[in-house]
């Protein structure tokens, strides 16, 4: 494992590949947008057959009761739709060296609800009703690399949590898995280093949601170097503050403090959250074709008729989670004790697997329902509107099998030390290497923060 992820490592320091130019890459996915052909058209819910309001049931699912349904949620402040998804799917990856570099296999894949259509994925991308045909198509490719996972090197096997505002404890399995054998590549699938995966991520809506918590997942805490192998890697990272925060890591252990905090918050919470009827949400209500809140809220529901060539089924319709506006996602990190350290906070959600999870500095729907504003909060949009030390700051999509035209900011801030003169209870300063070690625990690592971290480059 050590030697695979160093191979990691120094496939991340690989901007660019003989294998497949990034302008290649660029070209391809252009290529793809141009000649597949995808129609998305919203219907109306009378119109989405096989879907339909069940009254008795009081959610919204398909005849089969298959894939996923749409019910009633509620804890002590909120009450909304919530996609109810009791399965656990597939996000995979398969890595190879090829010439001595690590190399990961990417898709060009297309879901319904993708802003610019194609977007980079995983090796894999389905969930359990996909890969055991519920839908009637046919099965996803490589599927049995995944099935028999034993046969190979495991990297990363995690299961690990989606959007707790919009899923209900929905989960997924995060695996990336090493191959030796040649393996044939389909024409929407090409091989990339992590340097070049990390690079296109700066293209706005490029690279998927799913191809960014499966990276966030790689062990890089579990390597173990000699002082050699430490001494040379480090000639290789210009920036010594992160690799510091990746290799080394602080002489304080962090992890008796986070979890004494988390397991409180889950042993006396008294919130409780309840599945229920959408004929008793009594604030929303059918508009317009769409499903809305009274007031102003994150999301709608909507419903597409949806044609897309290449896919293992061609034509369908379904029920999409529109957001309204472009949410904030934003990870402070600063320079302390010779590394970089990041800024996380406990985030409480209604659909959480286990009450909360460890999430970004900042989590900001466009529509905010509570008001959570602190001094953190202030001094992280200040800082940004300084535009200094501003790290990334682009456009990246959420999940388009389930959300329609999501995009929200991600945003990497650097801030001096001293800006931070007092950290409340709910947040911790911690090192790369103390969040990676969390991320190996299921649960623990919200996916806005776990793709935060997917986005940090070798400078």
């Amino acid at each position: 494992m050590t030697n695979t992820l160093l191979s990691i490592v120094y496939s991340w320091l690989k901007k660019d590949s003989e294998v497949s130019k990034t302008s290649d890459i660029l070209a391809w996915i252009l290529d793809r947008n141009k000649n597949t052909h995808v129609e998305i058209n919203k219907i109306s819910l009378d119109d989405c057959t096989p879907w339909y309001y069940d009254t008795e049931k009081g959610s919204i699912h398909n005849q089969n009761n298959s894939f996923f349904s749409i019910v009633g949620c509620k804890n002590n402040t909120i009450e909304q739709p919530i996609i109810l998804q009791n399965e656990i799917g597939y996000l995979g990856i398969i890595c190879k060296e090829i010439n001595g570099v690590m190399h990961f296999l990417m898709q060009a894949k297309i879901e319904p609800g993708n802003i610019n259509c194609v977007q980079i994925s995983p090796t894999i991308q389905a969930t359990k009703s996909n890969f055991t045909q519920k839908h009637g198509g046919n099965k996803p490719a490589y599927l049995d690399y995944f099935l028999n996972a034993s046969n190979y090197e495991i990297v990363v096997d995690q299961i690990q949590s989606e959007q707790a505002s919009r899923f209900y404890k929905k989960r997924n399995r995060n695996i990336i898995i090493r191959v030796e054998e040649d393996i044939e590549i389909l024409p929407n699938f090409k091989w990339m280093t992590l340097g070049q995966i990390k690079e296109l991520m700066k293209e706005d809506n490029l690279v998927n949601m799913d191809t960014r918590t499966v990276l966030s997942c790689i062990p890089f805490s579990k390597l173990k170097l000699s002082a050699i192998e430490l001494e040379e890697l480090n000639k290789e990272f210009k920036d010594k503050e992160l690799f510091n925060s990746i290799f080394i890591g602080s002489d304080k252990n962090e992890l008796p403090t986070i979890y004494q905090y988390l397991n409180n918050q889950k042993m006396f919470n008294e919130e409780e959250t309840k599945l229920f009827s959408l004929n008793d949400l009594k604030s929303w209500h059918m508009q317009n074709n769409e499903y809305v809140y009274e007031k102003a809220y994150p999301y709608k529901v909507v419903f597409c008729d949806i044609t897309i060539e290449g896919r293992e089924v061609k034509h369908w319709s379904q029920p999409l989670f529109e957001a309204n506006g472009i949410a904030t996602f934003g990870l402070i990190c600063c320079e302390d004790e010779g590394m970089l350290k990041f800024l996380v906070k406990a985030k409480k959600e209604i659909g959480s697997f286990d009450i909360l999870e460890l999430g970004p500095t900042i989590q900001k729907e466009a529509v905010e329902i509570e008001n959570n504003t602190d001094e953190i909060t202030k001094l992280f949009f200040e800082k940004l509107k300084e535009k200094d030390n501003v790290l990334f700051d682009h456009l990246l999509s959420e999940e388009g099998g389930r959300f329609y035209h999501e995009q929200n900011r991600n945003i990497l801030l650097k801030v001096s030390k001293n800006d931070l003169k007092k950290i409340p209870d709910n947040y911790f300063l911690v090192d790369f290497k103390t969040l990676n070690e969390l991320v190996q625990i299921n649960n623990t690592l919200n996916i806005q923060l776990r793709n935060l971290l997917s986005l940090l480059e070798v400078r």
